[in-house]
This record gives C-alpha cells, sequence and structure tokens, in this order.
C-alpha cells in the first residue's frame, strides 16, 4: 500500500541525517528567543494534523520551553550548615512536562483555548512543544461544523481540568 504524504513526513522526522541536522540549527536559534513564541506554521505538520490544526484563521501555534528535570526547594531563613537530609532535591513534577507547558501557554493566552500539543526538540537544559490554541470568538471557528464545540462554554480553560 502507497504511503500519504503526513506518513513520509513523519518518517523524515524520525530517521534521516537531514532532519537531525536542521533540528540541531533550529534549537541553536530556538534557545535564544523568548518562552513563548508564535509561529507561523508547524514544525510537524503531520503531529499538528492529527490533533485537529487546519490551516485557516482561529488557528494559532505557540512554541514553548521550559526546563527538564525536576526542581529544587529553596531553603529559607536557615543559617549555618545544611542538613543532606533537609529534603531539596529531587521533587519530581506530579504532571508531565508537556501538560504543565500547555497550562503556562493557556496563562499567557487567555482569550485562546488549548486543543492539543507535540514535542518538537530536546537539548540538555530545554524541551520544546508546539501548542495548537483555537480563537473561540472566531467567526471561521463557530461555523466549522468539526471546531465549533470549542465555542461552548463549559470547553474555557479545559486544559487546567485534566487529571494527571
Amino acid at each position: 500500500m502507497a504511503k500519504g504524504l503526513y506518513q513520509h513526513i513523519k518518517k523524515t522526522w524520525r530517521e534521516t541525517k537531514m532532519a537531525r541536522d536542521l533540528k540541531r540549527e533550529r534549537l541553536i536559534k530556538w534557545r535564544k528567543e523568548p518562552r513563548f513564541e508564535k509561529v507561523e506554521k508547524p514544525t510537524r505538520l503531520d503531529r499538528a494534523r492529527a490533533l485537529g490544526y487546519k490551516a485557516k484563521k482561529g488557528f494559532v501555534i505557540v512554541r514553548g520551553r521550559l526546563k527538564k528535570g525536576g526542581r529544587r526547594r529553596q531553603l529559607y531563613g536557615r543559617g549555618g550548615r545544611k542538613p543532606s537530609k533537609a529534603g531539596l532535591t529531587s521533587f519530581t513534577p506530579k504532571k508531565a512536562l508537556q501538560s504543565i507547558l500547555e497550562g503556562r501557554v493557556q496563562r499567557k493566552y487567555p482569550n485562546l483555548e488549548v486543543l492539543g500539543s507535540y514535542p518538537v526538540g530536546e537539548d540538555g537544559v530545554y524541551k520544546w512543544f508546539e501548542v495548537i490554541m483555537v480563537d473561540p470568538m472566531n467567526p471561521v471557528i463557530k461555523k466549522d461544523k468539526n471546531m465549533k464545540w470549542i465555542t461552548e462554554k463549559q470547553h474555557r480553560r479545559r486544559v487546567f481540568r485534566r487529571s494527571g
């Protein structure tokens, strides 16, 4: 059976040396950008389309980054030595990094709704995701029979209702 375009994009993203070199160049550039950056087109068209993205008004792609790994708790108001068992390190998040980033992007753009997200790269410090956002007040979205569900009131800020 013949493969479709999106299957070829997916295979190229995973396997080829050209994609690896392109990712490396992009990561170098992305490190200098702000934490959240609106993007014209999705980096991974196959994943964006699978999550419901369409190239029309009302859809916005935001690339965001966040630090990998757990966090370190602050040690406030203590003089002298630090006990090794003070419980300062190894605090892992209770949610996945992708879910955390979706929530941060939702807070940054409160007038848009998160539709989904997918990873686009990582280095030793950061992990980058692209978040697909929809403007529920846009007339094009309100008329689209497959997307008008997101304009209803019960779907507002749905990213914060996820379990995990």
